[in-house]
C-alpha cells in the first residue's frame, strides 16, 4: 500500500511527470489501524531517534509503534520512499491519513 500512496504523492501515474516539478495527488489513506505486517517485522523491525544530545538515541519496534500511532508508521514508510530533496515536504503535506 505504501508503495502506491508514494507513487501518487510523486505523481508518476500523470504522463506529464517530471523528477523536479510537484505533479502529484492528495491522497487519503483510511482505516489505518488495520495494517497488517507479515514476517518477522514487528520485532525485528527498530525506528531510531536521535535528539542531538549524548545518549539520546531512543529506539522503537515496529509493533510498539503500530499500537502507539499507526498513522506514524506510514508516513514513515512513504516519507522513506519519496525522493530526498525539497519536494518531500510538500509532498508529504498532501498526504492525510485517518484512523
Amino acid at each position: 500500500m505504501a508503495v502506491d500512496v508514494a507513487r501518487l504523492l510523486l505523481g508518476k501515474h500523470k504522463a506529464y511527470y517530471a523528477d523536479f516539478r510537484d505533479a502529484g495527488d492528495n491522497v487519503l489513506v483510511e482505516n489505518i489501524d488495520k495494517i497488517k505486517v507479515t514476517g518477522n517485522k514487528l520485532e525485528a523491525k527498530i525506528y531510531h531517534t536521535y535528539s542531538g544530545f549524548k545518549g539520546n538515541v531512543r529506539d522503537i519496534t515496529l509493533g510498539t509503534l503500530l499500537q502507539k500511532d499507526p498513522a506514524k508508521v506510514l508516513q514513515l514508510v512513504v516519507r522513506g520512499m519519496l525522493a530526498k530533496n525539497k519536494l518531500r515536504d510538500k509532498r508529504l503535506k498532501r498526504l492525510k491519513i485517518v484512523t
